[in-house]
C-alpha cells in the first residue's frame, strides 16, 4: 500500500517540474541563430543590449527598451522567437551589475 502511495505521489507531481521546465530550450546546437541574429531582433525592437548571454538553453538579452527602461529578454535560439519578456527595476540590475551604494 505504501509502495502504491508513494508511487501515486510521484506521479502527481511529475507534470509540476514538467510545467516549470518549459522556460528552458531544448535546441540542438547545429540549430541555433547566431548572436549577431539576436543582436538585429533587439536592433529592430529599439532595445539597447548590454549583454546576449546562454541560460537554460536559451539566448537572454539584458538592456534597455527604447524608453530606457531595464529589461530582461529571453529569445529562443533556433526561432528567435521572444520566449519572455521582463521589465526589471533599476535597483535590480544595479545589484547584478556590482554598484553596492552601501560604501
Amino acid at each position: 500500500m505504501k509502495k502504491t502511495l508513494t508511487i501515486l505521489g510521484f506521479l502527481a507531481v511529475l507534470p509540476a517540474s514538467v510545467a516549470l521546465a518549459d522556460d528552458d530550450c531544448f535546441v540542438p546546437m547545429a540549430e541555433w541563430q547566431p548572436r549577431d541574429a539576436v543582436a538585429r531582433l533587439a536592433e529592430e525592437n529599439g532595445w539597447t543590449v548590454r549583454r546576449i548571454k546562454i541560460d537554460d538553453g536559451c539566448y537572454e538579452i539584458d538592456g534597455r527598451d527604447a524608453e530606457g527602461r531595464p529589461i530582461e529578454v529571453t529569445v529562443h535560439p533556433a526561432t528567435l522567437e521572444v520566449i519572455e519578456f521582463e521589465y526589471e527595476e533599476e535597483d535590480e540590475r544595479d545589484d547584478r551589475e556590482g554598484d553596492d551604494d552601501d560604501d
